[in-house]
């Protein structure tokens, strides 16, 4: 696909790291907030809807899953449309397809026409503000962007303790249809946060013509040249497979210990209390002067603590050690919450982050629809929790290991022409927080022009 980028910003502006970033921090906070917490906070109308169509549980939770296939799947969508018209202008319509299609889905007659309204419709807003408010919070923030990253990121949680409990007293109040028709408006708040995203824009006019920018794509696939990006791409992948399934199945290993359902529900407020305060404090550590340049091994450090945790976790006899499990869950998942982003910065650059980003999240989509449902399979097969946290902690694990291995063997070992090439090249003007991080999963870094990180230039 080719064509002019539009999003294209000014060469050789510094990122403000504060200022006017602060105000695209909050908007970022609150957009991963409504993405992330939105499929899981509809949850509670499930039982309303089916009373009201006479439909099977299997049947309102594809609701959600649609949701989250939308979030992750349209990703190369997303980068197209923000490299074709800029990153304001895809949120703020993204804003009002999330509340277009939740609107609509309270005056729907079947499930069907919610799988295409509040599924479909509202998904795909969700995704046209997420992608791009992680873009804009990459050019605002350089040396501050690990914090950045950790304090969106927190947005999650913060949300998701918050849309739960107001989706149900919303139900409780107005049914289902009002419920809706309220989340609807309070979603238009996303174009608020679009209305944040402004573009940076150069001091002034430098003199002398103006510099020659090369060539972009709507979607720039030559990031899978990066050996650095598969290998990221690959072990993501593996991960998301069993990220996902402990906070899905956690509840019901409770129950099925005879907790009580009141005390079994509490477990993902621990999980989400302690994730909360998780992920900021990750950014934070991984922002100090001697840490950031070894955020990729924090990042295969977090993965490896999480695996770690689902397979302790299915150690568990009572409910006090599901306790202890969630509390360590929270604080691995949020590491790997605020990471996961921070470390793709850092292997492409600001150039390719739209379309790098847009193309994992396709990749996770796969694995997204994938790992709770086989982890269910299994449970129906065995009836064991235990082998489903075992699952989910070996899959957590394997990754951790393509990350360090794929290291290991397919770039440390570098082909002698390409050293003895980067060897004769001028030293590049890279900034001291971030070019271990750039080694340590940069393949080849003259190839793709992606050594400075700075988040002035457009994707």
């Amino acid at each position: 696909m080719g064509g002019a980028v539009v999003d294209e910003g000014p060469t050789g502006i510094k990122a403000p790291d504060g200022g006017w970033g602060w105000a695209v921090l909050f908007g970022c906070f609150v957009i991963t907030g409504f993405s992330y917490a939105f499929p899981k906070a509809v949850s509670v109308f499930f039982k309303e809807l089916m009373r009201e169509f006479g439909i099977g549980y299997s049947d309102t939770a594809w609701i959600s899953s649609i949701l989250l296939a939308m979030l992750y799947g349209t990703g190369p969508l997303c980068s197209v449309c923000v490299n074709r018209f800029g990153c304001r202008p895809v949120m703020l319509t993204g804003g009002l397809l999330a509340s277009l299609g939740m609107v609509a889905g309270s005056f729907c007659r079947s499930v069907i026409q919610l799988y295409l309204t509040t599924g479909v419709i509202t998904g795909l807003g969700l995704a046209l503000n997420f992608q791009p408010s992680l873009i804009m919070l990459n050019r605002y923030f350089n040396k501050r962007r690990p914090m950045a990253n950790g304090l969106a990121a927190a947005g999650s949680p913060v949300f998701l303790c918050a849309l739960s409990p107001l989706g149900q007293l919303l139900q409780d109040r107005y049914g289902w249809r009002g419920g809706f028709l309220i989340l609807g408006g309070l979603l238009l708040n996303c174009c608020v946060c679009a209305a944040l995203m402004r573009p940076l824009r150069a001091p002034g006019p430098a003199p002398g013509p103006a510099p020659q920018r090369p060539p972009h794509r709507l979607l720039d696939l030559s990031v899978f040249r990066d050996r650095g990006f598969v290998i990221y791409a690959v072990a993501a992948s593996i991960m998301v497979l069993g990220l996902f399934v402990p906070p899905v199945f956690v509840v019901s290993y409770a129950k099925d210990l005879g907790v009580p359902d009141g005390q079994a529900a509490f477990l993902l407020t621990v999980l989400g209390f302690v994730d909360i305060f998780a992920r900021p404090t990750a950014g934070f550590i991984t922002g100090l002067e001697k840490v950031r340049p070894y955020s990729v091994y924090l990042f295969s450090f977090s993965m490896f603590f999480n695996g770690f945790t689902d397979l302790t976790g299915s150690t568990a006899g009572d409910y006090g050690g599901l306790v202890v499990f969630c509390i360590f869950f929270g604080i691995s998942y949020g590491m790997v919450g605020a990471l996961q982003f921070e470390v793709l910065m850092a292997i492409v650059g600001t150039h390719k982050f739209s379309s790098a980003i847009g193309l994992v999240l396709l990749l996770e989509a796969i694995a997204v629809l994938i790992g709770p449902p086989s982890g269910g399979k299994l449970l129906d097969a065995t009836h064991v929790y235990q082998h489903v946290f075992v699952l989910a902690g070996a899959e957590v694990l394997a990754s951790s290991l393509v990350l360090v291995l794929g290291n290991f063997f397919c770039i440390r070992k570098r082909p002698e022409a390409a050293v003895e090439e980067e060897r004769r090249r001028p030293p590049a003007d890279v900034s001291a927080d971030s070019r271990e991080a750039e080694h340590f999963l940069k393949a080849e870094p003259e190839k793709n022009g992606e050594v400075v990180h700075t988040p002035e230039t457009s994707v």
